[in-house]
């Protein structure tokens, strides 16, 4: 089984070095060899690359270049999106990046994401919001926010299923006889 989580950690905790530096000269030697990678594999393939790219890099890639290397000789260079992508997802939690998807019925205009983030970031303490939104006619009206695991609906279709279950148990959530009927 393959932990691209692993590799992201053995990354991004080399001491001494700027991860969001190395993430991007990271991306930029993985974009140029991804037509090549099916190749890339194996100890001698892993020298030859080495080599390679030291002779067409400069200095500062050291460290980039030797991760590779690395993943080459251990057939793992094809999990580069998936290494690249936890990675991402470590430096934002360190940063206090939070991801949010915001389903919304209709399309929201930039203010109101704005509106949106702020309120995001003022009740979580996150230092920046990544927002992706995307639009679902089928939530009628409202919108529903994913934050990590957490599922926040406040979406019309959302109270009208949750009536609905409500209604279907009995009308457990509505207390019998409330205020003495």
């Amino acid at each position: 089984m393959f932990h691209a989580d692993r590799w992201a950690a053995a990354f991004i905790d080399s001491p001494g070095k700027d991860a969001d530096a190395e993430l991007e000269r990271l991306k930029a030697l993985a974009s140029s060899l991804k037509p090549v990678s099916k190749s890339l594999f194996g100890l001698s393939s892993a020298k030859r690359l080495e080599d390679l790219l030291r002779h067409n890099t400069g200095a500062e890639f050291e460290r980039v270049i030797r991760f590779i290397s690395l993943l080459v000789s251990k057939n793992r260079f094809r999990y580069i999106d998936s290494i690249i992508a936890a990675i991402e997802k470590r430096l934002d939690e360190q940063n206090g990046v939070l991801d949010v998807m915001v389903e919304a019925a209709v399309v929201a205009d930039s203010a109101a994401e704005d509106e949106l983030k702020k309120m995001i970031r003022e009740r979580t303490g996150a230092a920046a919001i990544n927002m992706k939104t995307k639009t679902v006619p089928e939530l009628i009206a409202g919108y529903r926010l994913w934050i990590g695991g957490l599922c926040i609906d406040a979406s019309l279709r959302g109270q009208l299923e949750h009536m609905m279950a409500d209604l279907s148990d009995g009308g457990a959530a509505f207390p019998r006889n409330a205020g003495g009927y």
